[in-house]
């Protein structure tokens, strides 16, 4: 039977991995010339054109504040 600090590091283990391929996002230039950004989704890349990226890239701060005002309705993917 294992000991609490052996189930403790398997559970850290486990986070850890989780967190490593969450945090594995790439990018590449679609065929009709979007930048697509995988590991978001899990089947489908997250698909725009560069003058949609600068739209969301200035938005940013708003939509960190709209996150933060509406953080009770929001949830998260776990």
């Amino acid at each position: 039977m294992p000991t609490e600090l052996e189930t403790l590091r398997a559970k850290l283990a486990e986070a850890e991995a989780k967190l490593a391929k969450k945090a594995t996002i790439t990018m590449k230039v679609s065929e009709k010339g979007a930048l697509s950004l995988y590991g978001l989704n899990a089947k489908w890349p997250v698909t725009l054109y560069k003058e949609q990226w600068h739209t969301i890239i200035r938005m940013a701060p708003a939509i960190v504040e709209f996150i933060a005002a509406n953080d009770h309705k929001l949830k998260a993917k776990e």
